[in-house]
Parts: structure tokens; sequence; C-alpha cells
């Protein structure tokens, strides 16, 4: 019969021992030492002044007091370091960590809920749940890399399903970007997590579009009409539009509605006119009936003409655009012929 026990080496107490409150109080040190196991942390040197019962895990490269020690769990007693050789599977407590740890007979390694090292789910500063795995509240989030790059990916199952990152204000959806039913790249926002709207999508094949971006064509009913000098010309029709632009009332001194702008921003406008016959005219593109920003002009004609004029400018939600006139024509109004088109840049 061995005199210790096989697993924690505890001296028995034999038949005839003298001064067996020797052996006794030695197994009870021990047992002190490795149950509830609670290891300060890993060093190479010891510290200066241990306190009792202190234990460490004399790392590699030991110096002073721990040379030749390393791997071994150092234990300040009675006045002196006595040293545990753990076995497979002893689990300690890292408390410079904050670490639960296991050793494997070579390795400390972290406790991991399953076979395969992984986590069913994490809650770091926060509570994870069966939809949202993993939950992290701070004021920050690092991810870097291993050696090079560093790549953050979303998988989803196919192509209707969903992979995104959204964007919240009090846990109400505020933007959104990702494959979103499709396998187009897009960007969503919204104002109060009910009500969304597209801001660019990005096809598989590269192509880009914007279809919340303010673009209109729009002109007078197709016709024929001579507006006399100092009146105004505004919109019937819509010829093609996205992005929020409409009728409103009617301008003043004029026919026709007013064009409004739906956004802030600088926008390129550009003014088409055509005219039948002309005893020498002008066409301005007016904002808010008080200033012109660009105007086409034309001699005395008996021929039809075609004129054009570019301008960019910068707008505001809810400014009118209209056409003003000065000398006399008669114009051919509708797609195509005289026609504004804004585009927001």
């Amino acid at each position: 019969m061995s005199d210790q026990t096989n697993n924690l080496a505890l001296p028995y107490i034999l038949p005839s021992q003298a001064q067996k409150h020797v052996p006794h109080n030695e197994a009870l040190q021990r047992l002190d030492a490795v149950v509830q196991l609670t290891i300060i942390a890993e060093r190479q040197a010891p510290p200066e002044t241990p306190g009792e019962g202190d234990r460490y895990l004399v790392a590699a490269d030991p110096e002073g007091a721990w040379l030749g020690r390393q791997g071994l769990i150092s234990v300040w007693q009675d006045g002196a370091w006595a040293y545990l050789s753990p076995n497979p599977g002893w689990r300690a407590f890292f408390l410079e960590t904050r670490q639960l740890r296991a050793f494997d007979g070579a390795n400390w390694k972290v406790i991991s809920l399953d076979a395969d090292g992984g986590l069913p789910m994490i809650g770091i500063n926060a509570t994870a749940d069966a939809i949202n795995r993993l939950a992290v509240a701070s004021e920050a989030s690092l991810f870097t890399h291993s050696g090079q790059g560093h790549q953050l990916k979303i998988n989803k199952a196919d192509p209707s399903q969903t992979g995104t990152l959204l964007f919240q204000t009090n846990w109400s959806g505020r933007a959104e970007m990702g494959l979103a039913g499709s396998d187009a790249f897009s960007i969503k926002v919204s104002g109060d997590g009910n009500d969304w709207s597209t801001a660019l999508v990005v096809a598989p094949d590269g192509v880009v579009r914007m279809p919340a971006r303010p673009i209109v064509r729009a002109s007078l009913a197709a016709g024929t009409a001579s507006p006399p000098a100092g009146s105004r010309t505004g919109f019937t029709d819509i010829n093609a539009g996205q992005g929020g632009f409409e009728l409103g009332t009617a301008v003043p001194s004029g026919s026709g509605a007013r064009l409004i702008v739906p956004a802030d921003g600088f926008y390129l406008l550009s003014l088409s006119v055509s005219t039948l016959t002309s005893s020498g005219h002008g066409v301005a593109i007016e904002v808010n009936g008080t200033t012109v920003v660009a105007n086409a002009s034309g001699p005395a004609s008996t021929s039809p003409t075609r004129q054009s004029v570019t301008t960019i400018v910068e707008l505001h939600e809810g400014d009118w655009l209209a056409l003003l006139h000065s000398g006399t024509a008669q114009y051919e109004f509708g797609p195509a012929k005289t026609e504004l088109c804004a585009v927001m840049l």
C-alpha cells in the first residue's frame, strides 16, 4: 500500500507512526492549497512580499527561488515556497485575468461550455438571448488583425434572406445597409422606424441607383401658346421624376402650377425652349417668383428655333420654380419641347 493518496498525494497516517499530527497537518495544508484553487497570477519570479497561502503559477524561464519550477503551482506556506504539480483536469480561477481555466496536462486553457470550444451565447456587460446571442454594451468595440488584415463576415442562407447592419436610436431603426432581401447592396433610412426610403442600391453587376434622388422633367401640357412679357409659365405635367418633386399652387401672373423643390441641396437645372416664331424673346428660370438663376433668349425669327440653358443653383425644401417670359414668341410646350429638367447633385 502506498503511503499517500493517488490524486492529491496526501500523506496517510500509518500504523504505529510517531507524531501522527505531522502527516495529518501536511495533508490539511495541501487540501487548503488545492481545494477551491485560486491562482493570483502567472509569474516568472516570486513576489517580494507574498501573503500566507498565496498561490502562483510558475511561468516559463523562472527566476530566483522558482528556478527550475516552471509549470508548478507555488504556494507560500509557513515562510517558504511549497510546490504542487497539477494533474490533467485540475481547475483554477486566475485572479489577474478573471478567467476560469482547466489544466490539460500541458497548458491551462480557458474553460468552454461546449466540447468544440464554442459558447451558446455571450453577454459582455449586457444580457444575451436566443436571437441576440452576442450582446455587447460598451462605448466602443474593436476588431483588429492577427497578422495583416481583418474581415467581418455577415452570411445569409439565400438571396431572399437578410444580411445587414441596422443602426437604431432608442431601439428604433434609423438606417440599414447590406443585402436586404436580395443580393443587391442597399442603404435605407427612416425617420421613425416605420417608413423607410432606399437611398442607394448597388446591383450585383455594379450598376448604382439612387431611387430617392430628386429628379424631374416638367412641362406645361403639350400645345402652343404665346405668353405675354412679364408673365410666368408653370407646369401641369411631370414627364419623368423621382424623389419628391411635386406640383403646387398656380403661379402668379400666368398659367400652370409651381414646381416644388423636395429637399435642400445643389441642383443642376436645364431649360429647353422651343419656339415656332419670335419677335425677340427670353425665358428665365425663376426661383420663388423673385430670383432669376438662368436665362435663354432668342432673336426675332419666323422659323422654328431651339435654345437651352444650364446652371447649378442651391435650392431649399419648399422653394418653387417657374418660367418668366420677356419679349414675345409662340412657344411649343410639352415633353422634348419647352420643358425644365432638375437633378439634385
